[in-house]
Formats: structure tokens, C-alpha cells, sequence
């Protein structure tokens, strides 16, 4: 007579299902792939459109932005116009070589613009790059 094994429950388990580990892996990936663009551009602005080199991001970079409505905001923060000025002179004593990238909506003056560009100039800060968006049109 055959014997007959009984299969207890302390016996090992020969088979991994990764199933489960694949479906969560895909899903986090998925996730992040849609958050990190949003992420970088968290303000909505529509710079006008201009066919211009890109940006060097080589080196230090902080983000200057001039909203829709009007706002001012430095590194996504919302400022004014004299915190402005105070924190562009202490990033230039710290960082002489950061590079400022000032991004204005479409819809603003010009002037609005200008009157930025002065308080920039007023702060001795002298790596300035108006950011605009791609025309479509390669140099």
C-alpha cells in the first residue's frame, strides 16, 4: 500500500506570487509620473510665447513669478515688492552666481514687469532670464 503524505501547514512554501508587489510598483509609478509635472510648475501662469535658447540649469536657479492676478510669489511663496527686494540682496551676497528665472503671466502689464525688473536691479542681482514659453520655431 501507497502512503499518503498529508500536507501540513509547516511546510515550506515553494512559489512567490509577486502579482500584488507588480500591481502596487505600477500604480506608485503611475502616480508620480503624473504628480512631479505638476509639482514644478505649481502656479498657473501663461508666459507669452518666444522663440529663445534654453535655460541653463547648471547652476543655482530660483524661481520669480508674477501671477494672473497680479501676486508676486519667490519660489512658490507669496511676497512683496520690499521682502522681494531684501531676499534677492541676500541671495546675492550668498549665492553671487544663482541665476533668477522670472516668470510673468501673458495677461500683465508691461509695466508690472518693469517695475519688478527694477527692484531686481535695485537689489544688485544681475543674472536675470525672462522666461517665456516655446513658439515652435527651433533656432
Amino acid at each position: 500500500m501507497a502512503r499518503k503524505k498529508m500536507r501540513s501547514q509547516l511546510d515550506a512554501i515553494d512559489q512567490i506570487n509577486i502579482t500584488p508587489l507588480l500591481d502596487l510598483t505600477f500604480m506608485l509609478l503611475i502616480v508620480f509620473m503624473i504628480t512631479t509635472p505638476l509639482m514644478e510648475n505649481g502656479i498657473d501662469v501663461t508666459p507669452p510665447t518666444m522663440n529663445a535658447d534654453k535655460i541653463n540649469t547648471e547652476k543655482v536657479t530660483k524661481n520669480l513669478t508674477i501671477t494672473r492676478d497680479g501676486l508676486l510669489t519667490y519660489e512658490k511663496t507669496p511676497i512683496n515688492q520690499k521682502e522681494l527686494l531684501a531676499t534677492l540682496r541676500t541671495l546675492q551676497q550668498t549665492t553671487p552666481d544663482a541665476v533668477l528665472l522670472l516668470r510673468a503671466d501673458g495677461s500683465r502689464s508691461y509695466s508690472e514687469v518693469i517695475e519688478v525688473m527694477k527692484t531686481i536691479r535695485e537689489s544688485g542681482f544681475k543674472n536675470v532670464q525672462l522666461v517665456t514659453l516655446s513658439d515652435g520655431k527651433e533656432k
